[in-house]
């Protein structure tokens, strides 16, 4: 959609540049999800030094010279930390940059500090597992994916990530209420595609919806009465063609399917009565290609 949207706006539209950016663009997602797991890391690496500047003072309390280490210790993110694949993407991607951005680190260590959750779980005198699990997720749930500076930073570092945002960080969500130690290399570095053919997916609806857009502003023609085609807004209309485009030339796509999923992309990226219209036009184009048997759907459970 997003492609689409900047390809219409382009003075001098290109597609295989278009394609490339696209690409780029979800390639960036791995990028964010490597970049906030490695940030776990860091907060508990600062944790660590700030342990031991504690200890070191010449007038430390009894608290401070019995700081718990349950955060440093913690097994999950000891499996982040282990993790060999993440470690040299990060590496090869350049992707560290809490070294020299760690202002954020302690923004977000102070929050966690303040947090009933984390008290609780750093006065605890022997931790399991599954408590090292639920604290890591806590602390990326309540304390990293919420925070407001945390995320004017993603969105100052590139821009594509801020539609990125929500997606990635459920997806780590995800992930760290499944990891184990049997499971950490496998799941702990997803793929951005499910196999080559959803790939193939974006490349395909990309160029259908740019290369038959006449047939598919044909399709919107007298479907909307009250409205010109001209005033349909433009986010409106790339998210009608992309559905129709699925209709048509996309047999293993459910009609449902394409449905709800265009009208969550209307009321995410559209104005509040845009999913309401959407909806309309699609119901009414499914019936129209129904009855000319201009859909051909493939495989059980595809209506």
């Amino acid at each position: 959609m997003q492609s689409i949207y900047a390809f219409n706006q382009s003075e001098n539209p290109d597609l295989d540049k278009q394609e490339k950016f696209m690409f780029y663009s979800i390639d960036q997602m791995l990028d964010l999800y490597a970049l906030s797991l490695q940030l776990l890391v860091e907060m508990r690496d600062a944790e660590a030094t700030f342990l031991i500047k504690s200890q070191k003072k010449h007038l430390a309390t009894s608290e401070e010279k019995n700081y718990s280490k349950n955060f440093i210790n913690n097994e999950v993110i000891a499996l982040i930390t282990g993790n060999e694949d993440l470690q040299t993407y990060i590496e090869n991607k350049k992707l560290n940059y809490w070294k020299q951005d760690d202002e954020y680190v302690s923004i977000l260590l102070k929050d966690l500090r303040k947090r009933e959750f984390y008290k609780e779980y750093i006065s605890l005198k022997e931790v399991s597992y599954k408590q090292d699990q639920e604290f890591v997720s806590k602390l990326f749930k309540k304390v990293i994916a919420p925070n407001e500076k945390y995320y004017d930073y993603i969105e100052d570092k590139r821009l594509t990530w801020v539609d990125d945002f929500p997606i990635v960080n459920t997806a780590i969500a995800k992930m760290l209420g499944k990891i184990s130690e049997k499971n950490a290399r496998s799941i702990l570095m997803p793929s951005l595609y499910k196999d080559d053919d959803d790939r193939q997916y974006a490349l395909d609806l990309f160029r259908k919806v740019i290369l038959k857009d006449d047939v598919l502003s044909e399709a919107v023609e007298g479907k909307t009465p009250n409205w010109d085609k001209e005033r349909i807004a433009e986010m409106d209309m790339i998210i009608l063609k992309l559905g129709i485009s699925e209709f048509l030339y996309f047999p293993s796509i459910p009609v449902r399917a394409t449905i709800n999923e265009y009208l969550e992309i209307a009321k995410e990226y559209s104005t509040p009565k845009s999913s309401i219209f959407i909806n309309g036009i699609l119901d009414k184009l499914v019936k129209e290609f129904e009855a000319s048997q201009k859909i051909h759907k493939i495989g059980r459970g595809l209506r």
